[in-house]
């Protein structure tokens, strides 16, 4: 089978290659470059492609770069902009993995002839008589599955997850067995198209007009502060809320960019027993109406019970209300039903 292998110049996409090589697999890696600004931090690297080049040469496959920088800037860069601008927070990893690593990458590799894409994200496929699951990975501390929980059964029919039955620790154990110089790499952790010496705010000031904005106390309403960028304030936020000299620990309990304010409340007014979610996305079927499912609001969140309604989940006990623009994942046990963006 030729199988195209995303490697990053990670651990965990090198050690992918090589377990795709030993399975007598024809085997292919290509690194995406994505980002065409400074970048010294994430996955998109100048040196993250040397890596990923010198990996392929030790376990003697063939390496390419496949330049997806318009691309990239277009579904993930001018998606993050545009939706700070409007008042969402969006997750560039999630929008990346859709629009870019599982959507034009799966589609370069059938035009080229690979019968299937491998990576090394944490998280199982399986085919259960011609219907595709996607389940977390066997380390729940890795588990990746919330950030590929877009995928449908036409990409999940051309993906293999070769790592998605080890730990992080074992995969490693592997990839210094076999030599490889990414053995010991940390992990990227960043968003790899903003510099670490750069902030949000100063990334957003320079593709966007930004917003001072009032901070009001939900209760009295009466103006506690100012925030220099409205567009940068995110539900639950607790620190930069410019209340200086004011010792009471609040929140922030809603946004309102249309009237500039910025609303601050109690740790309590920070939950809530149902979030709303639109344009969603299942693996096959939406889940029955009603139902018990697990949600999972943030990469490394915990998941929590709620019933599945048409753009809605309420759930079993108040959790905490999460920003318009993130994504929430429903699952059933430890398979992903489907994902919806929080409304």
């Amino acid at each position: 089978m030729k199988v195209l292998v995303a490697m990053s110049g990670g651990v965990d996409s090198s050690v992918a290659a090589l377990l795709a090589r030993d399975a007598g697999h024809e085997v292919v890696g290509a690194t995406m470059k994505l980002w065409g600004g400074v970048s010294d931090s994430g996955c998109c690297s100048v040196s993250d492609v040397d890596d990923a080049r010198r990996v392929a040469s030790k376990i003697g496959i063939d390496h390419h770069v496949f330049n997806f920088t318009e691309e990239f800037q277009d579904a993930v860069v001018n998606h993050y902009v545009e939706s700070y601008s409007r008042g969402l927070t969006p997750n560039p990893c999630i929008e990346c993995n859709r629009n870019v690593k599982f959507d034009i990458f799966i589609d370069r590799a059938i035009r080229l002839g690979f019968d299937m894409v491998a990576t090394g994200h944490y998280a199982r496929v399986s085919n259960q008589g011609g219907r595709f699951s996607l389940s977390r990975g066997l380390d729940e501390i890795k588990d990746q599955s919330y950030v590929i929980s877009m995928l449908d059964q036409e990409r999940l029919s051309r993906l293999m997850l070769p790592i998605g039955e080890m730990h992080k620790s074992r995969v490693r154990e592997i990839a210094a067995a076999g030599g490889l110089m990414t053995a010991s790499k940390p992990d990227s952790q960043d968003v790899c198209f903003i510099a670490s010496t750069t902030s949000r705010v100063e990334f957003l000031s320079a593709r966007v007009a930004l917003h001072s904005g009032r901070v009001v106390d939900s209760k009295s309403r009466a103006i506690i502060g100012e925030v220099p960028a409205i567009e940068s304030i995110t539900i639950g936020q607790r620190r930069g809320l410019g209340t200086m000299g004011d010792s009471a620990r609040r929140y922030v309990v809603g946004v309102d960019h249309q009237s500039g304010e910025v609303v601050l409340g109690s740790l309590q007014e920070t939950y809530t027993d149902e979030i709303a979610f639109g344009t969603p996305t299942y693996v096959w079927d939406p889940p029955l109406l009603g139902s018990e499912v697990l949600c999972q609001m943030s990469s490394h969140g915990k998941t929590q019970k709620g019933r599945f309604f048409p753009g809605r989940i309420v759930f079993d006990e108040p959790v905490r209300k999460v920003a318009p623009g993130q994504t929430i994942v429903f699952y059933s046990g430890s398979e992903v039903l489907g994902a919806g963006v929080v409304a």
